[in-house]
């Protein structure tokens, strides 16, 4: 599917108000899913009307979706600027899992709406004309990490990269998503960033610790 009225038709005015729906929507989304929100709302919040929103994007399941790739194009917008080419392998790994989990971090709307797809099955995913450019840049860091360091005789061959990748983002994505539910149970507030930065080294020593020869 796709937008009705691509963004670089759109006079400055119209994309700006279009941008204040996809921020309006995006915050909506995050708190109350797909289903849960409604039309008014979003618009109301983006200072706009229900008709600017359908002449937009024609429905709200339209809506979620262009968030949901925008969501996933931010991000894959800030894996792009990774370099890790110059560090040694251990730390170019390291370099790769702090990212993940900070961008996680500072970003739980992400984690949010990756949730809620999925309680839809990425139902709504699935009809994205742009699921190959949400293809993830870091996945393929991760790869030429791995083989540099397995070139080096600092990492075991035959790691699955894409194996590694999910579960590099299962690390930093459970203790965001779950960082409420956890920060009662365990008595302590694990948002702070003294507690993200001990996960970052937790889970950076799991990662190398399995690439060990």
């Amino acid at each position: 599917m796709g937008v009705s009225s691509p963004a670089h038709q759109l006079s400055a005015r119209a994309k700006a108000t279009r941008q204040r729906i996809l921020d309006a929507a995006l915050v909506e989304f995050a708190e109350k899913g797909m289903a849960g929100s409604r039309v008014d709302e979003i618009a109301a919040r983006a200072g706009a009307n229900k008709r600017m929103l359908y002449a937009y994007f024609g429905s709200k399941e339209e809506l979620w979706l262009t968030v949901l790739e925008q969501a996933y194009a931010a991000k894959r917008a800030e894996e792009r600027e990774l370099s890790v080419d110059s560090l040694p392998p251990a730390e170019a790994m390291a370099s790769l899992v702090a990212f993940n989990l900070r961008y996680t971090s500072r970003h739980p709307e992400f984690v949010a709406l990756l949730n809620q797809e999925n309680l839809h099955r990425a139902a709504y995913l699935q009809r994205s004309e742009h699921v190959p450019a949400l293809y993830s840049p870091m996945l393929a860091a991760l790869t030429t990490v791995l083989r540099r360091g397995a070139a080096a005789g600092v990492f075991r061959d035959g790691v699955d990269a894409m194996q590694l990748y999910i579960s590099i983002l299962a690390l930093g994505h459970f203790y965001v998503a779950n960082r409420h539910t956890l920060s009662t149970i365990f008595g302590t507030k694990l948002d702070t960033e003294a507690a993200i930065a001990a996960r970052e080294a937790h889970i950076a020593d799991v990662v190398l610790g399995f690439l060990r020869p």
